[in-house]
């Protein structure tokens, strides 16, 4: 049962290795923290149960081939100890193309079931009434974009064991 457990341990710092050291899956799970508040806070768009799976599914495909795509590049890097093959070069090149077409997919599902002009209209009338809203978005908008960008490399050191 503890080794149960500890799996769990791991694969959460596997998770929280992802999301400080990839530039892009901040990226990603920032996307989807917006499109989620956005979904979940407002009645702008209108989306059904089914098409909230959808775009659960999409966003949840993207993540785990970031995943999957950090694992093969760290795997490879140590197994070519800086010596880039082709084979390894092509390793990680069909990884991250693997990323890029589930991203590709979930921008496309997104446009299909988001794409609701009259909901846009309402989230800009909105914001145009409600400055203090407007101000408080653009606040974030900084803060993850500074999230994105910013390496926080500081922040790995608790993932090297002694």
């Amino acid at each position: 049962m503890l080794s149960f457990l500890k799996s769990f341990v791991y694969a959460f710092r596997g998770v929280a290795y992802g999301i400080l050291s990839e530039r892009n899956m901040r990226v990603h799970f920032c996307c989807l923290a917006y499109m989620a508040f956005f979904l979940l806070r407002y009645d702008f768009f209108t989306v059904s149960r089914t098409q909230a799976a959808v775009l659960a599914l999409a966003a949840a495909l993207v993540i785990a081939a970031e995943y999957i795509n950090t694992a093969v590049e760290r795997a490879v890097d140590t197994a070519s100890k800086g010596e880039i093959s082709d084979t390894a070069r092509i390793a990680k090149d069909t990884a991250a193309g693997a990323v890029l077409v589930a991203t590709l997919f979930a921008v496309a599902v997104g446009f299909i079931i988001l794409y609701q002009p009259d909901a846009f209209r309402a989230m800009f009338a909105y914001y145009a009434a409600n400055p203090l809203s407007l101000v408080l978005f653009v606040l974030s908008f900084i803060v993850a974009v500074l999230f994105m960008f910013v390496n926080p490399k500081s922040y790995l050191k608790i993932f090297r064991r002694k």
